[in-house]
């Protein structure tokens, strides 16, 4: 199988028994979910496994994506250190199959034009082409949002939410297709120098950029600061992100969880430069 492209590969062997909306385990949902209820309303398919609730149209395309999230729920609280077991509350996972209802459910939600997924108060919502199996890590991703959230609450700052569910997303991906033959690896962005991010700016930030070409940079040099943090000292990082969580300033958490490495940004700054506008990838252990 090796080599063979993700259109070529087959659907994750599962079933996905179907179940009424009357009968789901839970049908409390949120403004964005109910605005996504109205697209197409009552044409809406359901089903359930362990950690979500799924809502769908195209029903093998929903058997795909439950595999693909259960899989990738386990790997990030792994990633994580964190234990899932006492969390009993699902997550609604919504699946538009279709261009056009993906476009009429973002219009409805006020949603960024670019975005191919969110993460909004414990649901999440994805574009997913009918029948096929991922070519991106958007599902993993948006997962990683919830987990993130589940267990850090809401104040991790935009840049290491963002960067940690690009780096956990690429590794979610990467473990889900080695899993089934394929040599996958985790992927990372170069960053272009003429537009790299200050560490002291990118980490200061608390919205994208009003530049769309500096979006994707955003994106690509969050990923890879979390990826050479981790790639430091995982243990480190871990207790890093906790601090940071909790409303700790960048400079603070740092000097606390890397002082050996990184007394201060500039230290940082030094060693990391180099790192995000080359295409290497670390080894994180």
């Amino acid at each position: 199988m090796l080599g063979c492209s993700f259109a070529q590969q087959p659907q994750p062997m599962g079933s996905l028994p179907e179940v009424a909306l009357e009968k789901l385990s839970d049908r409390s949902f949120t403004a964005l979910a109910m605005r996504a209820l109205g697209v197409r309303g009552g044409e809406w398919r359901h089903a359930e496994t362990e950690h979500f609730i799924y809502h769908f149209f195209d029903a093998p395309t929903a058997a795909a994506v439950s595999v693909e999230a259960e899989f990738a729920y386990r790997i990030i609280a792994q990633e994580l250190g964190k234990d899932t077991a006492a969390w009993e509350r699902k997550c609604h996972l919504f699946i538009f199959s279709d261009e056009a209802d993906w476009a009429q459910f973002t219009k409805a939600g006020a949603l960024e034009p670019w975005t191919g997924g969110i993460h909004s108060q414990g649901s999440l919502f994805v574009r997913r082409a009918a029948g096929l199996l991922s070519k991106n890590q958007t599902l993993p991703h948006e997962i990683t949002h919830l987990v993130l959230e589940r267990f850090f609450g809401a104040g991790v700052p935009l840049w290491l939410n963002e960067g940690f569910a690009e780096y956990a997303g690429s590794r979610c991906r990467a473990s889900f297709y080695r899993a089934r033959g394929y040599n996958e690896k985790p992927r990372a962005s170069a960053v272009s120098a003429e537009r790299y991010i200050p560490v002291a700016q990118l980490t200061a930030m608390a919205a994208y950029p009003a530049d769309d070409t500096q979006v994707a940079t955003f994106y690509n040099e969050s990923e890879k600061l979390v990826r050479f943090l981790c790639a430091t000292d995982k243990p480190s990082f871990l207790a890093f992100l906790d601090a940071m969580s909790k409303g700790a300033r960048f400079d603070t958490a740092l000097a606390k969880t890397f002082a050996s490495r990184f007394p201060n940004v500039d230290a940082l700054e030094k060693e990391f430069r180099p790192y995000a506008i080359s295409q290497f990838v670390p080894s994180v252990r």
